[in-house]
């Protein structure tokens, strides 16, 4: 009787031992597994650190402090001193440095959007797709410098585009050299050199709509203008979202092509804020300067980036 007692007992107990060693093999496993990953990671993550977090606590640091650049033992704080200066009276950041950055943004985004939708739409509808999509993507691997130095030398007065201008009759026109003009013309190259980018994923977009709705809008006696209002640009809106985004970023951080054509003048008309931070680093040896520059900058950036985030949230949630 007792052995009959103590026998299932016994078998229960068993069972929770090996109940017990099951989970602590499988614990076992998972960390040898997080083991491994974190070794497979720890390259990159190692650069990360090196060449992301620590230079953005450097900034941090400084954009807290006064220093010229040389030694270490040479900063200073100084608080929130070098983010009130930026927006100080007479100060030039905000208007018309910043002021400058969203309008460069915003006016690269209309046009590259604008090209890039009607391009990839012509794309769609002709044959060797591949060469005219190669063709348009050939600014985006050509180097900025050489982009910049040919369109500067078409917008001097003896240039391709003013000899254009001369032909209509309309007279030439200093671009880079007149304030009202210079920041919109080097909107229009960098307009150009995205459209590019931009025409690839658009056309990706195309091709994802399914040509039954193209069909039974031919059967339904649908023009052209009224198909691409009511199947195409719908239906593209989540690669015309990614296109603007992407675009609005880009602009809001480009340097190179403005150094190029127009270093920043004539004045302040294409001053922007990526410019205004290497002015006041390596020009005038304020680093704390330049380091709440690009903090405020980034603060531009993060906020942009949130919207883009909540909109392609509402986008999958109304899907």
């Amino acid at each position: 009787m007792v052995n009959a007692t103590l026998a299932p007992e016994a078998t229960e107990r068993a069972a929770r031992d090996r109940s017990a060693a099951g989970v602590r093999g499988r614990a076992r496993h998972r960390r040898r597994q997080a083991v491994v990953a974190y070794l497979f990671l720890a390259p990159t993550l190692l650069f990360y650190a090196v060449f992301l977090l620590l230079p953005l606590g450097f900034a941090l640091l400084l954009s807290m402090s006064r220093w010229a650049g040389f030694d270490l033992g040479d900063i200073e704080p100084v608080g929130l001193d070098n983010f009130a200066g930026l927006f100080a009276d007479g100060s030039t950041f905000l208007a018309p440095i910043l002021t400058n950055t969203l309008l460069f943004a915003l006016g690269t985004v209309v046009l590259a959007l604008a090209g890039s939708v009607l391009v990839a739409t012509c794309i769609d509808k002709l044959r060797f797709q591949g060469l005219w999509r190669t063709l348009y993507f050939l600014p985006i691997v050509t180097t900025v410098v050489a982009v910049g130095n040919v369109w500067k030398y078409m917008y001097e007065p003896g240039g391709l585009v003013n000899g254009v201008l001369n032909t209509l009759g309309l007279g030439s026109v200093a671009f880079l050299q007149d304030p009202d003009t210079a920041l919109p013309a080097v909107v229009v190259v960098q307009a150009w050199a995205s459209v590019g980018s931009a025409i690839l994923v658009l056309t990706a977009g195309l091709k994802s709509i399914p040509e039954s709705y193209y069909e039974a809008a031919a059967l339904d006696g649908a023009g052209a203008v009224t198909v691409f209002w009511r199947i195409t640009l719908p239906l593209l809106r989540p690669s015309l979202l990614f296109v603007c985004i992407t675009q609005f970023l880009t602009g809001l951080q480009s340097f190179a092509l403005i150094i190029v054509m127009t270093r920043g003048g004539p004045g302040d008309a294409t001053n922007v804020a990526a410019l205004e931070m290497y002015r006041q680093a390596f020009s005038y040896g304020d680093w704390g300067a330049a380091s709440a520059a690009a903090f405020v900058l980034f603060t531009v950036v993060l906020a942009v980036t949130l919207v883009q985030l909540w909109l392609f949230r509402r986008k999958g949630e109304d899907a």
